[in-house]
């Protein structure tokens, strides 16, 4: 380190020190800095602030891939969320078909009616 370094940087530390505090503030003191509003702490832990707010009665019975859907499916625009619906419902459908066909099936083989015949 050069003498010019070090004459800067003692004329910086100068400088700060007339910034410098050496006053040790007792933070945890409630006398020192009492609350504006008595009690606004114990409220503010019991109300329904963004900081503490419980979950939405819709949400309680949802697992954490249920919340994960949701969050997928918010993420979306308009035209991939209807996309997304168009799918679903032809899911459902092409489930629907599926089931029919397997019930024809079961009629054609007699299962259903030997179950009718068991349980009477």
């Amino acid at each position: 380190m050069s003498a010019n370094e070090a004459s800067l940087i003692k004329e910086e530390l100068q400088d700060e020190g007339g910034l410098l505090s050496l006053e040790k503030l007792d933070r945890a003191s409630p006398d020192l800095w009492p609350e504006k509003i008595p009690g606004i702490t114990d409220f503010i832990a019991m109300s329904n602030t963004p900081i503490r707010t419980p979950a939405a009665e819709w949400s309680r019975g949802l697992s954490q891939e249920d919340m994960a859907a949701i969050t997928q499916l918010s993420t979306l625009t308009p035209n991939a969320l209807i996309m997304e619906v168009k799918k679903i419902y032809d899911e459902a459908y092409q489930l629907g078909v599926s089931e029919a066909k397997e019930m024809t099936r079961g009629k054609y083989l007699g299962i259903f009616s030997n179950a009718k015949k068991k349980t009477t």
